[in-house]
């Protein structure tokens, strides 16, 4: 079972209520097989019990959408240890509990194909096909580019904001999981190597870092939507700061679109649990 949050009768907001279990084939992946022998493309979401509800809704924002097969996999910190993939304690800078182990992403893939990761505070607002069609087999990897400088100290539930380039390149990438330079990212390395060198993706060279528009990872209280321009509409918005699943963050920007997502999952939630 999952937590979910659900309206409080007393109009105090969102409280914390157990939901139904998660649509996960063997609790561990979701496998939406509309386009019959196509290939899957494989979606990895950072996991933390922190934010149980937001990876929920961020699975059911894609799935919704999708059009193409898609594979999705939580990457859980607690799972990977048991499984001895990783081993590595956590420092005081790791806002996460995938703040290291999301580089296993080729790993799991199985260094094979084009796989996602991502965090799990997105929402998607179009079909994920938009975004692998965008693929390039020359890169290693493609990720939204951003040059973001964080205004706040703080991020989520207190956790300290940190400054760093390349600040949120990693937290949306595409991998090329079968390119020679990612054969590297094994859990000895991503057990062992620094934040530095994981984050500003430091096994490559910058051209084999392709770039992708940044409606792709849209930064709440960063990104700016240009009315006159309709190419600048989110399409996976970002809460990277902290969503409305907390309480600080439930009047942020888009916060009503991610409400409307949670509620809209929840509700589909209740209704597949009832014809059990």
């Amino acid at each position: 079972m999952s937590s979910i949050m659900v309206e409080d009768s007393s109009g105090n907001g969102l409280i914390c209520a157990d939901s139904v279990s998660e649509h996960v084939p063997n609790g561990y992946s979701e496998t939406n097989l509309s386009n019959g022998n196509a290939k899957v493309f494989k979606i990895f979401i950072g996991y933390d019990p922190r934010e149980d509800l937001a990876y929920e809704v961020c699975r059911y924002s894609l799935l919704k959408r999708a059009t193409v097969p898609v594979e999705i996999h939580p990457i859980k910190q607690s799972e990977l240890r048991n499984k001895g993939l990783y081993w590595r304690e956590r420092g005081t800078t790791e806002s996460t509990e995938f703040s290291f182990s999301r580089f296993l992403t080729p790993y799991l893939a199985n260094f094979d194909g084009w796989a996602m990761f991502v965090d799990c505070d997105f929402l998607y607002t179009v079909d994920i096909k938009e975004l692998t069609d965008l693929v390039d087999d020359k890169y290693a990897i493609m990720c939204v580019q951003h040059d973001y400088k964080p205004k706040e100290t703080t991020k989520m539930d207190g956790a300290v904001q940190t400054v760093y380039p390349r600040k949120n390149w990693s937290s949306m990438v595409l991998y090329n999981c079968g390119h020679p330079k990612n054969k590297v990212l094994t859990p000895d390395l991503v057990n062992s190597q620094t934040g530095a060198f994981l984050h500003r993706f430091m096994w490559l060279e910058d051209h084999e870092i392709g770039a992708i528009p940044f409606v792709w990872n849209f930064l709440v209280g960063h990104n700016k939507v240009d009315e006159s321009d309709p190419t600048s509409t989110p399409k996976a918005i970002h809460y990277t700061s902290g969503g409305p699943w907390f309480e600080a963050w439930k009047n942020c920007d888009f916060a009503h679109l991610w409400m409307n997502e949670m509620k809209e999952y929840i509700k589909e939630s209740k209704e597949d649990q009832m014809t059990k």
